[in-house]
């Protein structure tokens, strides 16, 4: 039981993982104060939802749904967020709540509020036997992408170097655009990462969860809270963070369901005291 309970717990955690790496991109690095993020993440539910739909291809869905939705994002961060720049914080919270409610509305209007259920392929399906116990082929997919996508943003963005450009112009902008480099350019890339990041969650979540209106604010404030904890702009913090908050998830609702729901938060606030800018915070390190 405690294996299985743990394997869920970090299953759920490389999902939050996902989310919130995305978000510690944008918010962490880029400094943007996205709300909509976790309705980006259920909107490319609902794409992968449509396109297996009409192809019965879960893996078309899982390679198209996470582009649609960074398109989408990208169009967000030139169309508004650039021009909210000025407003500050304040700008870019009320602006990116305001898309998350658009989406959240059309949502309704093109799908519904039904739960629709979308089937794990063919492929996925079934147990394996890990120590003795059968586990879920598809929760294993789930952490294999997870260490996948952090194998290939941790590459990105500290061996390359498109990777050495968003940090230093992370640290200091004018800068970097006075070397001749387009700073909006680099972003709007930054940005559509972020959001294809989301995507990828939101379609590798769907068949655990179903896809329904409420998906966003399930898990989206938990992955708020990851990026919070582990540090902002910090990738490696937000790992850790995800893995131990899936775990406080798994176990708390095993023993202790009353309380559950306020682990994460209450590891949050002792984390904060001593740590204000979180565990791996840039000026902690």
């Amino acid at each position: 039981m405690y294996i299985s309970q743990a394997m869920h717990g970090i299953a759920y955690g490389m999902i939050l993982f996902l989310i919130a790496s995305g978000l510690n991109i944008i918010f962490g690095m880029m400094g943007i104060l996205n709300m909509a993020h976790a309705a980006f993440f259920m909107l490319a539910g609902y794409f992968c939802y449509t396109v297996v739909g009409i192809t019965g291809n879960f893996w078309l869905g899982l390679l198209i749904a996470p582009v649609l939705t960074a398109c989408l994002g990208v169009l967000m961060e030139r169309i508004l967020i650039r021009r909210s720049h000025a407003a500050g914080h304040f700008g870019e919270l009320i602006l990116t709540m305001g898309v998350a409610s658009v989406i959240v509305a059309l949502i309704k209007k093109i799908w519904g509020t039904e739960s629709l259920p979308l089937r794990v392929p063919d492929i996925l399906q079934g147990m394996v036997s890990i120590a003795g116990m059968n586990y879920p082929i598809y929760r294993l997919f789930v952490i294999g992408l997870a260490l996948g996508v952090l194998a290939l943003m941790m590459l990105l963005l500290y061996r390359t170097r498109l990777g050495k450009i968003v940090r230093a112009a992370v640290s200091d902008r004018d800068m970097v655009n006075a070397l001749g480099i387009n700073i909006n350019l680099v972003f709007m890339f930054v940005f559509g990462v972020g959001t294809w990041m989301a995507g990828l969650a939101g379609v590798v979540i769907a068949p655990l969860l179903t896809v329904f209106p409420g998906l966003a604010d399930q898990v989206g404030m938990d992955a708020f809270i990851v990026v919070v904890t582990g540090g902002l702009g910090s990738l490696a913090g937000a790992f850790i963070v995800a893995i131990i908050f899936g775990l406080l998830n798994s176990f708390g609702v095993q023993f202790v369901s009353q309380f559950a729901p306020v682990l994460m938060v209450a590891f949050m606030a002792l984390v904060l005291a001593f740590r204000p800018n979180g565990l791996f915070g840039a000026k902690d390190r």
